[in-house]
């Protein structure tokens, strides 16, 4: 290899601003997540480079960076970027993590069941394929998740004088639900369902506020509207997103990305994206929790202290029945 290729090597780009700095490379068990996450927007040379070491992490452990660029009919330069751009710093730390991957799935694969749901499934089959598909999209969410990046959005979240959050269709219903658990805690949180509202409500945001978008294919036009106001406006900026290439990174300081298992016909994206946010938003509550606790339990005690008579009416209701 040339010392020209070499050097361009080390100057590619590792991937957008939010991911930087002190990332760490993903763990063996991510590498999976992370190619079904990022393929799409690959060049198609790269796209068979992550889908060689994705599909045979064994036997692409045991080659060269030459051996894998011919194996996949690319070029050396391509095996690198594709390794620089699922979070590893070259091609060597891929390599281990390959190997890493290969030594778990050795000890223990994964059962085979597809996440394919035919019309004329049992409703057995359908809870059992839900049921992996669900806890796969969870795991590869977890593996892939910069805690570095969370950590920051947790301190951001924690601080603000308030907090919009914005989401459309299933995203929307994970906005209101991330709004709901800060405000049990005494945070001002709003979930504006309407685009109009979420850009007035954006252009009162400053230093010192927080905007967050949720929004799977990271292109959704009534989310990034608001977020770049906000972000224009000097507040914090998060966005939770199946594409981290998205034009929602663009207004975002820090970027939380989520795994999706793969769409099909009756079990669209909007419902494996949703369990993914949710996991996401649950981590950025619990952290704010712990920052805020000496606010935060008394909050929530009284929150459920409020709620009480309510349910003990509603069990009143049913010993009646009875």
């Amino acid at each position: 290899m040339t010392d020209e290729v070499k050097e361009t090597f080390a100057n590619v780009s590792g991937g957008h601003r939010a991911t930087g700095g002190g990332s760490a490379p993903p763990a063996p068990a991510a590498l999976a997540a992370k190619v079904r996450t990022l393929a799409p927007s690959m060049t198609r040379s790269m796209q068979r480079v992550a889908e060689a070491v994705a599909g045979d992490p064994a036997g692409c452990a045991a080659l060269t960076v030459t051996g894998l660029a011919e194996l996949t009919g690319t070029s050396e330069a391509t095996v690198v970027r594709t390794a620089r751009l699922l979070g590893y710093p070259g091609y060597r730390d891929l390599r281990l993590a390959l190997a890493g991957l290969a030594a778990q799935q050795q000890s223990g694969r994964a059962p085979a069941i597809t996440t394919d749901i035919a019309v004329d499934d049992p409703i057995a089959d359908v809870v059992a394929k839900l049921a992996y598909d669900e806890q796969q999209t969870l795991a590869d969410t977890a593996a892939g998740l910069d805690t570095v990046q969370l950590g920051a959005a947790v301190a951001a979240l924690a601080a603000a004088r308030r907090t919009d959050v914005y989401g459309i269709g299933a995203s929307g219903l994970v906005a209101q639900d991330l709004t709901q658990k800060m405000l049990r805690i005494g945070l001002i949180a709003h979930a504006p369902g309407d685009t109009h509202l979420a850009v007035t409500n954006a252009v009162q945001l400053c230093a010192g506020d927080v905007a967050l978008a949720i929004t799977h294919s990271g292109s959704t036009g009534d989310v990034i509207e608001p977020l770049r106001v906000a972000f224009e406006r000097g507040a914090t900026t998060i966005a939770i997103t199946g594409r981290p290439d998205g034009p929602v990174t663009q207004y975002a300081d820090h970027v939380l990305t989520t795994s999706t298992a793969r769409e099909s016909e009756l079990r669209p994206a909007a419902m494996s994206s949703r369990t993914s946010q949710l996991l996401v938003v649950d981590c950025l509550f619990v952290g704010v929790a712990q920052r805020t606790y000496e606010s935060a339990a008394p909050a929530l005690a009284a929150s459920y202290e409020a709620l009480a008579h309510r349910h003990g009416a509603l069990q009143g209701a049913g010993d009646r029945r009875a």
